[in-house]
This record gives C-alpha cells, structure tokens and sequence, in this order.
C-alpha cells in the first residue's frame, strides 16, 4: 500500500468519526459520543471548566450539557480539513446545529473545532479536542453570527 493510499484511508476513517460523532451529539446519544475519545484525552470547550482533563470527566461534562440541546437537531459542517502523519492527525473544521427553532441559542452561532487524533492498535482515537466561538477583543463579547 503506498503512503499517498494510507493517508487516504486516515483520513476517511477520521472524517467517519468526525461524521458518527456529530450524529451522536444529535441523538443525544452519550455512549457514542464518547466512543472515539482517549481515556487521557484533553478538552478545551467554550464554557466552563474550559478545560477537562481525561474520558471520565469530559463524560460528566456532556451529561450535564446534553439536558441543553435541542431534542431534534442535524450538523452542517464547512470547510473540514485533515492532516495526517504516520499515528497522529489533525482536523479542523467549522459547524453548527440546523433544525432547531431560531430562538434556540444553539441556531445562533457557528462553532470552530480542532480535533487531535492519536492511532492505537489500529483505531483512531481523540487525544485532544479544542472547541470555541470567535470574540470581539474590544468588548471581550463572543461574536454570534449565523455565517462563519
């Protein structure tokens, strides 16, 4: 198999998980969401704590923000962009809730998300993850826009 092949494979496998766990978010499906994670994988979020350290916290992070999200929901993403290099890839992407009443917050805004991906024994796992919303540095306000 040729290297150009395997980067080919990595990435679609990532793009798989990426794809899984935004329809677990939706299904609001805990389980699943937390399939793809690291048990000593780090997690920087736009809300408080702002930083979870392992599985098992970042577990109790969803199960107290998943009573928050819609009830019925899709994911559009843009501009998903993934980098590969032998055990450990990267992804960055934009994305946000569609579906979902327009009053709800979770319709206002794009979210920006990178994802560290580690390879062990053959599976791909999330070793770091980094999701934010973008701020206007002269009143310190996230800026909500339904454009990216």
């Amino acid at each position: 198999m040729t290297t150009d092949t395997t980067i080919t494979i990595d990435e679609s496998q990532i793009r798989q998980l990426i794809a899984a766990q935004a329809k677990a978010i939706c299904a609001k499906n805990l389980d699943a969401i937390m399939a793809p994670y690291a048990k000593e994988v780090i997690n920087f979020d736009v809300k408080p704590p702002f930083q979870t350290k392992g599985a098992d916290a970042w577990r109790q992070t969803w199960a107290a923000c998943l009573p928050y999200f819609p009830d019925s929901a899709g994911v559009e993403m843009r501009d998903l962009r993934i980098f590969v290099s032998g055990e450990l890839a990267l992804a960055h992407w934009l994305w946000h809730l569609t579906g979902v009443d327009q009053d709800h917050p979770a319709a206002q805004m794009w979210m920006r998300s990178t994802g560290g991906y580690q390879r062990k024994q053959g599976r791909w796992y999330i070793v770091h993850e980094h999701c934010s919303v973008p701020f206007d540095p002269f009143t310190g306000k996230a800026v909500f826009t339904l454009e990216p």
